[in-house]
């Protein structure tokens, strides 16, 4: 395998398709005592709806709540989230 003049190289794809690299996939080029290594970089997921009125639910609820009082609570949250986007 040679690189190009550009400094790239093709990945062989059992390679590629045993360590999930996928097109656009980020790496990081890691110097080892014997070599380079390639490593995938795994991206922060952005927050989702869920998680957020989780998180701002957490420790929040006054007692015990059924399931209808917390969806209502949720549906709420998530009008409130809607009115303030327009």
């Amino acid at each position: 395998m040679r690189i190009t003049a550009k400094g790239q190289v093709t990945i062989p794809v059992a390679i590629r398709e045993k360590a999930g690299l996928l097109p656009h996939t980020e790496v990081e080029f890691e110097l080892d005592g014997e070599g380079v290594r390639i490593v995938k970089v795994e991206a922060p997921r952005a927050e989702s709806r869920g998680h957020r009125i989780v998180r701002q639910m957490w420790r929040k609820a006054p007692g015990r709540m059924s399931t209808d009082e917390i969806m209502a609570l949720m549906r709420d949250d998530w009008r409130d989230e809607d009115e303030g986007s327009r």
